[in-house]
């Protein structure tokens, strides 16, 4: 019930501060530098459909990959950029949280709390110093 896998970059303080959230919770998840060790094509689009994201909406855009793969361009099919992604693993946002209760993009952090097993029972404070207050 508590597994929890999180696709991680630890250069990102999003992805920093989600790992940070899930362990503060009390539960040690499965960290995948997805960086080093990227998805899967079949990987990437069970995550996609579990988002109910498109391709598109998971992209980074403020990375030079995206331009350099013509990523700019809206006309581009979903194939297209699903291969992209996985040529160039940092083109897809993170982190991607999974479990069983759903899969997420965690930006910003609190977004884990709706799929997290457990409730956040002590208010934690983000590397910048905001804080997510406790759900009781």
């Amino acid at each position: 019930m508590k597994n929890i896998t999180i696709y991680h970059n630890p250069a990102c303080g999003s992805s920093r501060n989600t790992l940070a959230l899930i362990r503060h919770i009390g539960i040690e998840p499965q960290v995948i530098h997805y960086l080093e060790n990227p998805p899967s094509e079949a990987t990437l689009r069970e995550l996609l459909s579990a988002m109910r994201f498109t391709p598109r909406q998971l992209l980074r855009t403020n990375v030079p990959e995206f331009l350099a793969c013509g990523l700019d361009n809206e006309g581009l099919d979903d194939d297209t950029i699903i291969n992209a992604m996985l040529t160039h693993p940092i083109l897809i946002n993170r982190p991607i949280v999974v479990t069983n209760n759903g899969v997420r993009l965690c930006r910003p952090p609190e977004v884990f709390l709706d799929i997290s097993p457990m409730p956040l029972l002590r208010d934690f404070v983000k590397e910048n110093g905001d804080v997510i207050v406790a759900r009781k």
